[in-house]
C-alpha cells in the first residue's frame, strides 16, 4: 500500500495503530504514506482528494492528468467554494462549469483544458507546465483558447494569452521548453518540435526544416551514458549526411543563452535564414 485513509485501513484491520506511526507519514489529515515511497506530484494529489474529497485543479489536476515533471513538495490545489484552508493545501473558489470537470483515475478532477486555462493565468513562468500538459493529454492552445473566449475578464487571462503564443506539447522535458524559448524570445523563427526522419529512424528536439538546421538538447545521460553518447554521434552523422546542420546544447550552456542564439543565428544565416 502506498497511500492510505489511516483510520478506515485500522478500522479494518490492515495494520494497526502502531504501524500506521511507524511505517506512514501522515500527508493530509487521515490520509498517509508509506515512509519507503517517494511522494510525487501524482501522489500528493491523490492525497488531497483522499482527505478533502474536493475537485482538484491546477497543478494537482495536471499531476492527475499524467503531466510529467511536476515538483512533488509543492502544495495540492483544489476547487470549492469553502475557502477554508487545510494545511499544505491551496483552495481555489474558480466557478467551474460541469463541462469543465471531469472524473480521471477515480479522481474528480478539471478537464485538461480547464487545467491548463488557470495554470496560464495563475502560475509564474507557465510555459514549460503547460508544454508537458499539452504532450501528456494531447489538447491544442486552441482548445485552451475557446475558455478564454467563455471567461474573459477573468484575472490573469492577459498572461495565459501571452503564454499560449509560446507553449508548444512536442517538448520533452522543461529544459527543451527552456531551450526553445530563449530561441524565440531572442527573435529567431518559433522552431518545429520533434522533428521525425522515418527512413533514417530518428528525430530531433526541434529545428527548422526550410533551412535544415537542427537544435538538439543533451541532458546528463548523453554525456555519461557510453551507449547514449556512441549514439548521439551516429545521429549527428546521419543527420549531416542528409544536409542538416545540428547544434547540440548542454546543461551547462542553458546559463549562457547568448551564446546558444549566437550559434544557432550563425546556422540559419549560413542556410539563408532571413535573421
Amino acid at each position: 500500500m502506498e497511500l492510505i485513509v489511516g483510520s478506515a485501513a485500522v478500522r479494518r484491520g490492515d495494520l494497526t495503530r502502531h504501524r500506521l506511526a511507524q511505517d506512514y507519514r501522515p500527508i493530509y489529515r487521515d490520509v498517509y504514506l508509506h515512509r519507503a515511497v517517494e511522494l510525487t506530484a501524482a501522489l500528493r494529489a491523490r492525497a488531497a482528494w483522499l482527505s478533502t474529497g474536493a475537485t482538484l485543479g491546477g497543478l494537482s489536476a495536471a499531476a492527475v492528468h499524467g503531466t510529467k515533471w511536476l515538483d512533488g513538495s509543492r502544495p495540492a490545489e483544489i476547487v470549492r467554494s469553502d475557502r477554508h484552508h487545510p494545511p499544505g493545501i491551496v483552495v481555489h473558489t474558480w466557478d467551474l462549469a460541469p463541462e469543465e470537470i471531469c472524473w480521471t483515475a477515480g479522481i474528480s478532477v478539471t478537464t485538461p483544458a480547464r487545467t491548463a486555462f488557470d495554470i496560464g493565468r495563475t502560475t509564474a513562468s507557465p510555459v514549460p507546465i503547460l508544454d508537458a500538459l499539452l504532450n501528456a493529454t494531447g489538447i491544442t492552445p486552441a482548445d485552451v483558447r475557446a475558455l478564454v473566449e467563455r471567461h474573459r475578464g477573468v484575472r490573469g487571462v492577459s498572461r495565459l494569452r501571452s503564454a499560449l503564443d509560446l507553449v508548444d506539447g512536442g517538448a520533452e522535458s522543461p529544459q527543451e521548453s527552456k531551450l526553445r524559448l530563449v530561441l524565440v524570445n531572442a527573435g529567431l523563427p518559433p522552431p518545429e518540435t520533434q522533428i521525425r526522419f522515418p527512413e533514417l529512424r530518428i528525430r530531433v528536439d526541434m529545428g527548422w526544416r526550410r533551412w535544415k538546421v537542427a537544435v538538439e538538447y543533451d541532458g546528463v545521460q548523453h554525456w555519461a551514458d557510453g551507449r547514449q553518447r556512441a549514439w548521439d554521434i551516429e545521429r549527428v552523422a546521419l543527420l549531416e549526411a542528409a544536409g542538416w546542420v545540428v547544434v547540440r546544447v548542454s546543461a551547462q550552456m542553458m546559463a549562457r543563452p547568448d551564446l546558444i542564439v549566437d550559434r544557432v543565428r550563425a546556422k540559419l544565416r549560413a542556410a539563408g535564414c532571413p535573421v
